[in-house]
């Protein structure tokens, strides 16, 4: 299906080196099998092997012809089944190629678990070790992760056609087609453990062995996706989907945590390698939470046995490190209340404003502030933090201030205090005429005499200021103080906003948010207060995509009169 060709030139794709001259003269060898098996040679990257152009040309084709679908299962089977037939026997250049890589990250999901266990089998030789080349190949560890991933499917043969052959026939091809990927998956596995270091270090090669872990623990994200330049990966945790794995696999996530920890060093020192450790306990943690309580005593064990000043805690140092900071913050969040009270009373205590000023060490910090919410610890953390809010405040790191007050508000704990610290930080605090003013303050992220314009701390409010800067932290903070037992200062002070001030809040990102969490917490008498401060805007705020939501939210929360009134409203 795809011609032996001799190409002169690449496409220079990939940022790949341009081919010097002379560079490839008398290495090509003689293509001896069908369809062009092998690419060429000396295309740059010291003589490393290509796809030939018209192969290359062919994966494309099939890659538009995956994207048109097919009418049954039957056609899609001998398409996969044609197309698998070209890779065979040049698997390594198509993965390795951009355009191959893609079409085959698209194929093995389509293919049989025995299918992808021959795709694998090849591209790791005879022993495996030629795993190590494709998997830290940036288009080639793309095709493995996907190759990898399909071992969550391993026990769809049996329940695709039970009634193909005999109950003990379809059991063993069972055990033939899912022994060949699993033992590929193993054979990779191996092959890490040998080249450990070098892979976790490895751009490319560290995402293998986290989508392994993943793959070994039995539980899989979405598939990882190429980052656009630019672009800001969101903080938010992929959903895992959890599956049946062979006996095999519990045995070998052992191994190879155990090989992992023999590199604890690099988890500390290298960004990569602490993301590799980052995804092993976290998986741990949900599929062996024994052993991940065990992983967690031996990396904090190696972490406070470290050099430090006398004195101080080389935990203080590693907090400050952009690499074993996000470690740390793993651990935090997966420890038990032993390990957590430990860590603040032999390292943090007595540290924690001077850490949550620091503008690495302030995650971390936020971290344990979360964690603790649910122990008795969190008095003493708070006690702590309460003593800096002003200072964290001027430093910028609101995420303190946010977390401090969600953790509050789960805790039910320090509420009032953590109330009457926000008003004193914020300048409202005295006289108490301007308790009324917080909402605006909290929402801006600025002080009193700031957001009015006030000269003097004794300065009144000559004027009304419209409703501005609603900012991203405000709107969380306001929204965690929702949640507090006592909310009437909150609901007391967005009375005060005049309707075109509430019609601002509602169509802003942020401050929609605020409304939306202060209107569905109140009691039916304080919601009856600010729906009627709100007639009059329901038509704006229906045509409005954000002030929609809202008005959404207060209808599902509104009494059968109060919807009567906004349904008059809205068809005028």
């Amino acid at each position: 299906m795809l011609a032996k060709t001799e190409e002169r030139k690449q496409q220079k794709a990939g940022g790949k080196k341009r081919k010097h001259p002379g560079e490839d003269g008398g290495r090509r060898e003689e293509r001896k099998r069908k369809g062009g098996e092998e690419g060429n040679k000396g295309q740059g990257d010291g003589g490393k092997k290509r796809l030939d152009a018209l192969s290359v040309g062919y994966f494309r084709r099939v890659g538009e012809r995956l994207s048109e679908g097919f009418e049954d299962s039957e056609e899609r089977e001998m398409f996969v089944e044609n197309v698998l037939t070209e890779v065979k026997g040049k698997a390594t250049l198509v993965a390795m190629d951009r355009t191959g890589s893609i079409t085959l990250q698209r194929l093995l999901p389509l293919s049989s678990p025995d299918q992808v266990g021959e795709v694998l089998a090849e591209l790791g030789g005879e022993s495996g070790s030629e795993f190590k080349a494709v998997c830290c190949d940036r288009c080639g560890g793309h095709v493995v992760e996907s190759g990898v991933r399909q071992i969550s499917r391993w026990t769809e043969s049996s329940q695709k056609d039970p009634s193909a052959g005999t109950e003990e026939e379809g059991e063993e091809e069972e055990e033939e087609g899912c022994g060949t990927l699993e033992a590929q998956v193993l054979s990779l596995s191996q092959i890490v453990r040998d080249n450990c270091a070098e892979f976790i270090k490895h751009a490319h090669g560290s995402h293998v062995v986290r989508t392994l872990l993943h793959v070994l623990g039995g539980c899989l994200g979405p598939p990882r996706t190429e980052a656009r330049p630019g672009t800001k990966e969101r903080n938010t945790a992929p959903q895992l989907t959890d599956f049946e794995i062979p006996n095999s696999f519990w045995y070998e996530l052992k191994n190879l945590t155990e090989t992992l920890m023999d590199n604890i060093n690099l988890s500390v020192t290298d960004a990569v390698a602490s993301a590799v450790f980052q995804t092993m306990l976290t998986v741990c943690n949900r599929k062996r939470p024994k052993l991940c309580k065990q992983l967690l005593r031996r990396i904090m064990e190696y972490l406070t046995s470290r050099n430090a000043a006398p004195g101080v805690s080389p935990l203080l140092v590693f907090l400050k490190d952009q690499a074993s900071s996000h470690l740390i913050e793993t651990i935090i969040q997966l420890s038990p209340k032993s390990l957590l009270r430990d860590l603040y009373k032999n390292h943090l205590k007595g540290q924690l404003v001077d850490l949550a000023l620091h503008p690495i060490a302030n995650f971390p910090i936020q971290r344990l502030t979360a964690a603790s919410a649910k122990y008795k610890l969190f008095l003493r953390l708070f006690d702590e933090l309460v003593q800096g809010v002003e200072a964290i405040l001027a430093a910028g790191h609101m995420g303190v201030i946010v977390q401090l007050a969600e953790s509050c508000a789960e805790s039910e704990e320090k509420q009032n205090e953590m109330v009457q610290c926000l008003l004193c930080a914020f300048h409202c605090a005295e006289p108490g005429s301007r308790h009324v003013n917080c909402l605006p303050l909290f929402m801006s992220l600025l002080t009193y005499e700031v957001y009015y314009h006030s000269e003097t701390a004794e300065g009144n409010i000559q004027t009304e200021v419209p409703l501005t800067s609603i900012c991203y932290h405000g709107s969380r903070l306001v929204q965690a103080l929702a949640k507090f037992k006592e909310r009437s200062l909150l609901l007391s002070s967005l009375r005060t906003l005049t309707p075109a001030d509430l019609l601002t809040l509602a169509s802003d990102p942020a401050g929609s948010h605020v409304l939306q969490a202060l209107i569905t917490t109140s009691s039916d008498k304080g919601r009856g207060k600010i729906l009627k401060r709100l007639e009059g805007q329901y038509v704006q705020m229906a045509c409005s995509r954000l002030g929609s939501r809202v008005l959404e939210a207060v209808w599902n929360s509104a009494s059968v009169s109060q919807r009567q009134s906004i349904a008059q409203e809205l068809e005028r």
